[in-house]
């Protein structure tokens, strides 16, 4: 398994990445695609069912598939799981799969990565019945400041969108929020994720390396590792 290093940036949400100098990477894996991770430099990943590939007929054959691989050292990861309200299956068969998802992030020990549109009341009553102890990691994230503060509440961590931080209405919800709980992303796009820490970073009147210490600290808190870099 590989680390971020003190002075990386960290795109805490990919997909079909590839290593880059500088940047560390936790790359989207989907279950429907059947692909499993491969040993890289600077990458890392996460497993799990999508709610737009989610299926009554594939429903038990992606779980399995999470299931048998959940172990994997190269899988920090359970997810993206979660709930869509305009693309995707009936929300019970979300909610069923969402939740064996969680059961499998408090077995394997490793955090939840949550796509979520729409369905914050599913995703709070999900949390309320699993009681999780893992964090829950909220990718994608472009609501408003008081339902961000809310997830915070709940040991939830905040990964903005990265279309939605680099606009001008974004610096206030950012600048409310607490530090130690946010996280940035490129998901898939092809944006420079050092763009979206210049942004932050100005938004928040830090420096570039401030605010990359602070997420590395942040990913150490949300992955429950030892920061390797202080050894």
């Amino acid at each position: 398994m590989t680390y971020p290093l003190k002075g990386d940036y960290i795109d805490i949400h990919n997909h079909d990445s590839k290593p880059e100098e500088g940047v560390f990477i936790l790359d989207n894996l989907m279950a429907h695609e059947g692909i499993l991770p491969v040993n890289m430099k600077g990458m890392t990943f996460s497993l799990g069912i999508h709610p737009w590939h989610l299926t009554e007929s594939n429903q038990f054959e992606l779980l399995e598939l999470v299931r048998n691989n959940a172990s994997d050292e190269l899988i920090s990861a359970i997810g993206e799981a979660g709930f869509d309200k305009l693309k995707g299956p009936s929300l019970e068969l979300q909610r069923r799969i969402f939740e064996e998802q969680a059961l499998l992030s408090e077995k394997f020990e490793k955090p939840l990565v949550i796509h979520c549109v729409r369905g914050w009341d599913e995703l709070m009553a999900s949390h309320k019945k699993v009681k999780p102890k893992m964090p829950w990691l909220i990718h994608g994230f472009r609501g408003k400041k008081e339902l961000a503060l809310q997830l915070i509440s709940r040991n939830m961590y905040i990964s903005f969108w990265f279309d939605f931080v680099v606009r001008t209405e974004a610096t206030a919800p950012v600048r409310s929020l607490p530090l130690e709980r946010i996280f940035l992303e490129t998901d898939g796009s092809g944006v420079d994720i050092r763009d979206i820490y210049n942004k932050v970073s100005d938004d928040l009147q830090i420096s570039v390396e401030e605010l990359k210490n602070q997420i590395l600290l942040n990913y150490f808190n949300l992955f429950r590792k030892i920061d390797l870099t202080t050894e």
